[in-house]
């Protein structure tokens, strides 16, 4: 029996290769508190240059990044207009709520894909006892429906709209190196529709630790105030950024494996009759599993498929998640395949 752990639940878990490492290791240090760091610094100048803003941020994580950019967006008891599946309302701990005292409005999506006409009906009109409509958040790609690529055209209207109504627009573009790599739309293009944008080296690109926000000058510089104010200032942070550079460097073209082995995973999993893959939702390195067709929760097939050595994650009531990434090779995709195959046939 083979004991390695094959382990699909997300591409957080990838670590840090040797040469990472080794990057990590000659890092010239100083004390970023104080702007001192030359490693920040540096990724923080090809960061906005990559995406084409005035100013970067290094940021402990993604929910950090987004935070941030809620916070300098809004006034407390404005409303943000959300996807109803979006990482900000789904896994950000209601922070927006606690930390900058603004409610979500959760709107529906189609694969995780809001309308500028869904959008302009959801925006609230100016009344003294209604919240104020203020901000904007997109999520490309969209992780709950399966990692979906946003329609430039899509984002061109909703910014159209955006300008018209005096709203700001903030992308949580945690895999959007996965958009561009899928698409070939320089992440210069996203960009430019977005006041703000938050991007992650600890996902596909295999750093350990860190995000980044970007916009303008000024914007960044009330999020460094911000960034200290919720805890995240950092003082010898040049080892954590060597690693989002080298990420940066290397590992982002090579997505482009990652997608293959979704798709390779897709279609072997499209041959179990109980197993449900919508094939145009895998986009990407993310692959949802519809498993209804078995009459039995994800929970406790995820605990038959963790006694085989395979990790995914739960999704839904009957849906699993599985997610792609450096740390897994093709061979051990098609081991999950089996693996899933087997266990559905015991």
């Amino acid at each position: 029996m083979n004991n390695h752990i094959i382990d699909l639940r997300s591409d957080t878990v990838t670590r840090p290769s040797l040469a990472m490492r080794k990057a990590m290791m000659e890092a010239e240090v100083g004390d970023d508190v104080f702007g001192e760091d030359p490693t920040v610094n540096l990724l923080q100048r090809r960061v906005a240059e990559l995406l084409g803003k005035e100013d970067a941020l290094f940021t402990p994580s993604g929910v950090m990044a987004n935070q941030l950019a809620i916070k300098c967006h809004t006034q407390p008891g404005d409303e943000v207009l959300v996807e109803q599946d979006s990482h900000i309302f789904s896994y950000e701990t209601s922070a927006p709520s606690v930390l900058s005292g603004v409610q979500l409005s959760t709107l529906p999506g189609t694969n995780g894909i809001l309308t500028a006409a869904q959008i302009e009906a959801a925006i609230r009109p100016p009344a003294y006892f209604m919240p104020r409509s203020s901000l904007i958040c997109l999520e490309n790609t969209h992780n709950r429906a399966g990692g979906t690529i946003y329609p430039l055209e899509e984002i061109r209207e909703i910014h159209r709209l955006a300008q018209r109504r005096s709203l700001a627009m903030h992308l949580d573009g945690a895999r959007l190196w996965n958009a561009w790599v899928a698409t070939g739309i320089h992440p210069k293009e996203y960009a430019a529709l977005f006041d703000t944008v938050s991007v992650c080296f600890s996902k596909g690109l295999g750093a350990p630790v860190g995000s980044a926000i970007v916009g303008t000058r000024e914007v960044m510089s009330r999020a460094r105030k911000f960034r200290k104010i919720f805890g995240g200032g950092m003082r010898q942070a040049g080892i954590l950024a060597a690693a989002a550079l080298f990420a940066i460097d290397h590992n982002i073209d090579r997505l482009k494996e990652d997608h293959a082995k979704a798709s390779t995973l897709a279609e072997g999993l499209a041959e179990i009759p109980t197993a449900k893959i919508d094939r145009k939702r895998v986009q990407t390195n993310i692959v949802m599993i519809d498993m209804s067709g078995t009459r039995q929760p994800a929970s406790a097939l995820l605990g038959r498929l963790q006694t085989q050595r395979l990790l995914l994650t739960e999704a839904g009531p009957t849906v699993l998640r599985a997610v792609t990434h450096m740390d897994v090779s093709m061979d051990e995709i098609v081991r999950a395949v089996n693996i899933i195959k087997s266990v559905l046939s015991s």
